[in-house]
């Protein structure tokens, strides 16, 4: 399970440097913290039951952080 964190780090690291290379330098920062974090903790040698329920945790607050910001910051289209 530890494996699979770095594997996550692996992927946002990817998906923060094409933004780079886009020029979306906030979305960028966001997913290279998130690529630390995921490694971090990818080398802690937690249970797979404290893994998956960092994982559920940090889906939530994705989730909630994402519809926070689509509904309240983003505006309504019309």
């Amino acid at each position: 399970m530890a494996r699979m964190f770095r594997v996550l780090g692996f992927w946002t690291l990817v998906i923060g440097l094409m933004a780079y290379a886009g020029h979306m330098y906030e979305m960028a920062l966001l997913f290279f913290a998130q690529t630390a974090a995921f490694v971090l903790l990818g080398y802690l040698n937690f249970s797979e039951r404290t893994y998956i329920l960092m994982f559920w945790g940090y889906m939530i607050t994705a989730f909630l952080g994402f519809t926070y910001w689509s509904v309240f910051e983003m505006g309504l289209p019309f």
